[in-house]
């Protein structure tokens, strides 16, 4: 077995592992943008395991640490470790634990709540955060590019219930130019419904959600030495299933995507196939 199929066999058995090995939670869905915050002086802390596989392999874990400033503003800081640069087309992937080289700071306020019946709520938050590249190098054609600092913006708004979940994002990147070389900006958008059964709602034991996740990024060209990249922009579109449970002060979610739209060059971008993503979280 090549080492590229070893990593994503890996990543599949741990992902079917998770519900009965571990004792943790998650408050969001996995792959798309959402609202919730920490409680005011609460911490989280994430552990999450990402994949991208295709004509290529891209694998590598990031920790985050997040602390509710109040119960409408959260900020975070996260580190990668990077096991596996992926040669295909620039992505955030997981949106919070985004996945790639960068160190990044992130902050989401939630500035508008309206209360729409019991445990029901419309919100929408604004998110902000600064990306430094990290020592680690990129893969594929952004291998020994030189980036400077980026920065992103983006808003996402929807309804949560204790039985219904919806919320739609959209957030777009860009990096400062360093000695000619830029990296692609990147136009993530998203979609999430995330359903409750009533037999799943419970105070003891694990507390599940089921989620449907639609991604997209739209991703402007490299530049290199002061030139455009010809062809090295590009457009993807993923759809797949997560989960998320939930287990007093701890949390554990995954899923699992795959391209229902893809517009990227073949010569310069192998074609991507799956993603996966698994997450642990700590609340304090």
């Amino acid at each position: 077995m090549t080492n590229r199929k070893f990593q994503l066999v890996l990543l599949g058995a741990a992902m079917l592992a998770v519900p009965q090995l571990i004792q943790a939670s998650g408050h969001g869905p996995v792959f798309g943008w959402a609202t919730p915050t920490n409680p005011r002086g609460g911490f989280s802390l994430d552990a999450s395991l990402m994949g991208r596989d295709g004509d290529g392999a891209g694998t590598m874990f990031r920790a985050t640490l997040g602390y509710g400033v109040t119960e409408n503003l959260k900020v975070s800081i996260s580190a990668p470790l990077v096991f596996q640069a992926e040669p295909f087309s620039s992505a955030r992937v997981a949106p919070f634990t985004p996945m790639g080289g960068d160190f990044e700071g992130l902050g989401i306020w939630r500035f508008h709540r309206q209360d729409t019946g019991v445990g029901s709520r419309f919100e929408t938050a604004a998110i902000g955060g600064l990306l430094v590249p990290g020592p680690q190098d990129a893969g594929g054609d952004l291998k020994g590019l030189h980036s400077g600092p980026g920065a992103l913006a983006g808003i996402v708004t929807g309804v949560a219930s204790r039985s219904h979940y919806a919320w739609g994002g959209v957030s777009y990147q860009r990096y400062a130019e360093s000695k000619g070389d830029r990296r692609p900006d990147i136009l993530f958008y998203s979609a999430v419904y995330g359903y409750r059964p009533p037999s799943w709602r419970t105070d003891r034991g694990w507390d599940w959600r089921i989620f449907g996740e639609f991604t997209g990024e739209k991703t402007g060209t490299i530049q290199q030495s002061g030139l455009t990249l010809p062809g090295s922009a590009g457009h993807q579109m993923f759809i797949g299933p997560t989960t998320l449970g939930v287990y007093k002060n701890y949390a554990v979610s995954a899923g699992i995507q795959f391209p229902v739209y893809q517009d990227v060059s073949p010569a310069i971008y192998p074609r991507e196939r799956v993603r996966i993503a698994i997450n642990f979280s700590y609340f304090f």
